[in-house]
């Protein structure tokens, strides 16, 4: 083999190892600061950055990983983001100052492979994001605070057909109006909350009442805790 085509093999074995990252996040400062952290590294690049998933998406970018930040501009939940990159194709890892457990809570339940801190230093990141996007685990103390939950609240083993019924009643919709949004029948909706209510008796956590399942989906992560409202 001569010296060129074995310095072109070398060359292509290199590109085919490099991760190719997209970025979600809203704050510009912050953007730039990932894109220094990686662009010392051989097998790490970022190729696409954008304000909103939307966004990133509609570049339709090619990528191993996509690094989210959970408290967007646009007002999208995790949840939501992260089940529209997992249809895209691309694995999740959660960016954040994890002041939220609530956002943690939700986007680690719809399967981001973990989460790490914005505060967490540099070399740590760059770690997390390089295992991330081989397609492995992340495991960090807020990542198994927010798979493990409250060790006093048993999961009731809601199907994400009866979850997602739970967040839109509980949240103050009527039957009906749960039955349009998600696309049942409003006999079918009610079916559900009576096995949604059996299910959380079984398990000690009673929920007869509208507010009790309000209750009882906060708890679960299901819906955000009720913010403070602001002090004067």
């Amino acid at each position: 083999m001569t010296q060129v085509s074995q310095s072109q093999e070398n060359t292509e074995k290199r590109t085919s190892e490099v991760r190719l990252i997209g970025l979600v996040e809203d704050h510009e400062s912050v953007a730039l600061g990932l894109k220094a952290m990686l662009a010392d590294e051989p097998d790490l690049e970022l190729v696409s950055t954008a304000a909103t998933v939307a966004e990133l998406l509609a570049q339709q970018p090619t990528l191993d990983l996509v690094v989210l930040d959970l408290r967007l501009g646009d007002g999208s939940s995790p949840r939501s983001n992260v089940e529209q990159l997992h249809a895209a194709g691309a694995r999740v890892l959660v960016y954040t100052g994890a002041e939220n457990a609530f956002l943690v809570r939700s986007a680690a339940r719809a399967g981001v492979l973990g989460v790490v801190r914005k505060s967490a230093p540099a070399a740590a990141i760059v770690s997390a994001i390089r295992r991330a996007a081989s397609g492995g685990q992340v495991v960090t103390t807020d990542w198994a605070a927010a798979i493990d939950g409250d060790p006093q609240l048993p999961d009731v083993g809601l199907s994400p057909r009866q979850r997602e019924v739970l967040a839109l009643y509980a949240s103050g919709e009527k039957a009906g109006r749960v039955a349009r949004l998600a696309g049942l029948s409003e006999q079918t909706v009610n079916d559900y909350l009576v096995r949604i209510r059996n299910k959380y008796a079984e398990a000690g956590r009673p929920a007869p009442t509208k507010t009790d399942l309000y209750k009882r989906a906060v708890e679960d992560g299901w819906l955000p805790m009720p913010e403070l409202p602001p002090q004067d």
